[in-house]
């Protein structure tokens, strides 16, 4: 049986995930997942490809979503924390994802403060509206918060084996799942057996929730990063990948994105069972 072996949160864009063993599946994806977003004076939104110290910033959100918390992962703990009480009734401010025009709701002086500091340059934190009407592309058009797309990326570890055997060939160590920031780790079953099975996935029931393909997940630069460290090391795992994952549009692809075509409850251990399945799409 296939089935969820891992689900992580990502509650503020680029930064650390958050483990959990259940979670809500909402319309823009796992609750509070990219709810937040670092930008600079400007209103861009920050990103690993330039900072990579995003990765060593855990946020911790509270289940109602009424509170976050900005503190460091292990290797950084002597940053210390800053405690916030989201408001979605602050004015709203331009910000700009891959040159889109969204809003975002500043979450205030302390929120920047800290965040300067970590970051070493003028950075602010901000929470999507509630009336964001973000819609995304792909197959499957749905909606997500300030992620890079569509609402839930998702990965098999057969996939991952695979990548990891491919660049032991080149003398490449292995690589943790985390370098690759999934919502949702598929493993067992068919999938255990066959790498990429998430490509060729178009409609996928899982827990009390439905996902309906939309596109291939495109690498970038942040698989680079060393997320225990919070500092680029590289070329892995592009190098690898340029050699048998090329896009036929350019870069390379690496797990799969899907919309929510219907919420749910989602849990570690939930069955994952394809209703529909097309052609791999590279």
């Amino acid at each position: 049986m296939a089935g969820v072996v891992d689900l992580i949160c990502y509650p503020v864009k680029g930064c650390a995930g958050t483990p959990v063993s259940d979670a809500l599946l909402t319309p823009a994806g796992l609750a509070h997942d990219r709810s937040f977003m670092v930008i600079g004076e400007d209103g861009t939104f920050r990103t690993q490809r330039r900072h990579p110290r995003l990765a060593l910033i855990r946020p911790t959100v509270s289940a109602d979503g009424t509170r976050l918390t900005l503190g460091p992962v292990e290797a950084a703990a002597n940053w210390g924390t800053v405690q916030l009480e989201v408001t979605t009734s602050a004015p709203r401010r331009h910000v700009d994802l891959f040159g889109e025009a969204f809003r975002g709701i500043d979450q205030g002086d302390d929120a920047a403060a800290w965040l300067s500091e970590v970051l070493g340059t003028p950075s602010r934190l901000v929470r999507v509206p509630p009336e964001h009407d973000r819609i995304t592309d792909g197959a499957t058009p749905g909606t997500s918060g300030y992620a890079d797309s569509s609402a839930v990326h998702l990965l098999s570890r057969s996939s991952l084996a695979l990548l990891d055997r491919r660049m032991a060939e080149r003398g490449a160590p292995p690589l943790p799942m985390n370098r690759f920031r999934p919502n949702i780790v598929v493993d067992g079953g068919d999938w255990a057996a066959v790498p990429h099975t998430e490509d060729r996935a178009r409609r996928i029931v899982v827990g009390g929730a439905e996902l309906g393909y939309a596109k291939p997940a495109v690498r970038c630069a942040v698989t680079l990063v060393e997320q225990e460290a919070g500092v680029r090391r590289g070329p892995e795992p592009l190098r690898t990948l340029a050699t048998y994952r090329r896009a036929a549009g350019g870069g390379v692809v690496f797990g799969a994105k899907f919309s929510v075509l219907r919420p749910g409850k989602l849990s570690v251990g939930d069955e994952v069972v394809v209703t529909q399945w097309g052609d791999a799409e590279r």
